[in-house]
């Protein structure tokens, strides 16, 4: 039997809340137990089967692509019901070429084994593009209408160790891989990121805008609120960009109490409050606002808590979190209500003798490195610190993190076939570098970003950092990419790419390059063998939007 579901089935009996989607324009809401029915009429559909188009039984991987919350909850769900497994499929843009989409998205449909894909609004125009490469499909408002018997819901259909979500990481497309959440994982990676964050199904009301083919939306945000019954406020990633301030503006509407995002959303949000109407919003009613998903910038948070004061925001509303695809979503919380903490420690032992030792209260400066707290571990997750030689560390000594428990997926789906993640304990290596410090975990940085220059071991969140403090640099769009030491190089450099509206024009090139050295420099103590100034867009993202390093040094490498 499956936890996960049978938690679900009984929200959808019990449960008074709901989903409000289409606001602020044409708002509508309905219940859990309202989506339930939908899903379970579905559900039979799935199970029947089209003509042409094979039934989703006990088992089958099925792909979902659609933008619209209020069409997807009942999809997801239907799948569920059914005993498939959901694999949330990359989004194309406006800017993305079809046919190299078509041709990833076959990759990865094969990969994962798919039976079916679930096709919804705004991506319906795909349909043909999905027929041309004899991919079967079926609409979601097709699967609406269809004339099917609800099944009757029986969280038996599953069991602990089937699959319930195939999440896409967000790596290059040429190679895709996808996490396998079991209900074993989803259920107590669920449990523990409630008990952490205290929610509270009476009295809490979760806003979001985040993509729900990304982790932090799929599960934080509508398969979270959904299963247990949590009031909830959903518009898209497209509202969200157009207009910024509509985020705050549904919390103070709604009364949102919980919300999250990656920390460059919170810079832009900052900036749109700083420049709000005074008495326009009303955001004392928010009590987490929890800040994952990328490198937390400090000075980012201050600036957002300090827009959002005038508007009743506490800054103890802030929370610190680490997570990841491996374990469904969370790994660790900052303490509810603690607001962001940061680990002030001495550069130079970090970079040469990794160890973080802590430098004096407010400390700044080149020669300090400043790190959020991002909490202990969630109940069920245990998280150790490895050196190089395998050896288990202490506090403050920075290695590689590991975890283990019951969220932590047991393997990933590659074009090579499936890959164990765990040993022979159960420890999946995450490959990123930190510390423990009183039991909180410390992220540094991604163990394969790191450069190594003069025995220092630099992070390149501190050279991007940096970067963006540069005149004319787009906020958040700096990536620092390491250059091996090779046959014309005697040892390990980096260079910066950023991106600037004055890209094309020779002489402010010069200067924004030289204004980005000297900040990076001044930051880090080390010089870029190179700046390469590019124009906006041009950074290669991933579809949640991070900056992607590895993909910008391939397209950077022609120009080195």
């Amino acid at each position: 039997m499956s936890r996960f579901l049978a938690t679900l089935l009984e929200s959808a009996h019990r449960s008074a809340h709901g989903m409000t989607t289409g606001a602020p324009v044409a708002p509508v809401r309905r219940t859990w137990p309202q989506v339930h029915a939908e899903a379970t009429r579905m559900a039979g559909a799935l199970r029947a089967g089209a003509d042409g188009v094979p039934a989703v039984g006990k088992g089958t991987a099925v792909g979902v692509l659609a933008g619209e919350p209020v069409t997807i909850a009942p999809a997801a769900q239907a799948v569920w019901l059914a005993g498939g497994s959901v694999t949330m499929l990359h989004q194309p843009t406006a800017r993305t070429d079809l046919a190299a989409w078509a041709e990833d998205t076959v990759t990865v449909l094969s990969m994962i084994d798919a039976g079916l894909v679930l096709l919804g609004a705004p991506f319906d125009a795909l349909a043909p593009v999905l027929a041309e490469r004899s991919i079967p499909f079926r609409t979601i408002e097709a699967l609406r209408a269809a004339d099917a018997e609800a099944v009757e819901p029986d969280a038996h259909i599953a069991d602990e160790g089937d699959t319930a979500l195939l999440q896409l990481t967000s790596g290059s497309t040429a190679e895709p891989k996808a996490v396998r959440i079991t209900h074993r994982n989803l259920h107590a990676n669920i449990a523990g990121m409630i008990e952490a964050a205290r929610l509270d199904l009476d009295r809490d009301t979760m806003v979001s805008w985040l993509p729900l083919f990304h982790d932090m939306g799929m599960v934080g945000f509508l398969t979270i609120p959904m299963a247990v019954g949590l009031e909830l406020v959903s518009v898209t990633p497209v509202d969200f960009l157009s207009r910024p301030l509509l985020w705050a503006e549904l919390i103070s509407t709604y009364r949102g109490t919980v919300t999250a995002a990656p920390n460059f959303a919170y810079a832009v949000l900052g900036r749109q409050l700083a420049r709000a109407d005074e008495g326009s919003l009303d955001l004392s009613s928010l009590r987490i606002a929890l800040n994952g998903a990328e490198p937390i910038d400090p000075d980012a948070v201050a600036a957002f808590t300090a827009a959002g004061a005038r508007f009743g925001l506490r800054p103890e509303s802030v929370l610190a979190a680490y997570g990841m695809a491996e374990t469904a979503l969370g790994v660790s919380f900052a303490p509810v209500e603690q607001g962001l903490r940061v680990d002030a420690i001495d550069a130079d032992q970090l970079e040469a003798h990794r160890r973080a030792v802590p430098v004096t209260a407010g400390g700044a400066g080149p020669g300090v490195r400043r790190f959020p707290l991002l909490g202990p571990p969630l109940p069920g997750i245990e998280a150790r610190v490895v050196g190089e030689d395998g050896t288990v560390l202490g506090d403050r000594e920075v290695g590689v993190i590991h975890l283990r428990g019951e969220s932590v997926t047991p393997g990933y789906l590659t074009v090579d076939g499936p890959v164990d993640t765990q040993d022979e304990e159960g420890w999946l290596d995450t490959g990123d570098e930190g510390y423990l410090v009183d039991g909180a975990v410390v992220v540094c940085g991604r163990r394969k970003d790191v450069i190594i220059m003069g025995g220092r071991n630099i992070y390149p969140t501190d050279i991007e950092r940096a970067a963006v403090q540069a005149a004319d640099v787009r906020a958040g769009n700096a990536v620092a990419v390491r250059l091996f030491a090779g046959d014309d190089r005697h040892r390990e450099s980096f260079l910066v790419a950023v991106e600037s509206r004055k890209a094309g024009d020779e002489e402010a090139e010069k200067a924004i390059a030289k204004d980005v050295t000297r900040q990076v420099l001044a930051a880090v103590g080390v010089r870029p063998a190179r700046v390469v100034v590019l124009g906006p867009g041009s950074l290669p993202k991933t579809p949640s939007g991070k900056l992607r390093r590895a993909a910008t040094g391939q397209l950077l490498a022609e120009r080195v």
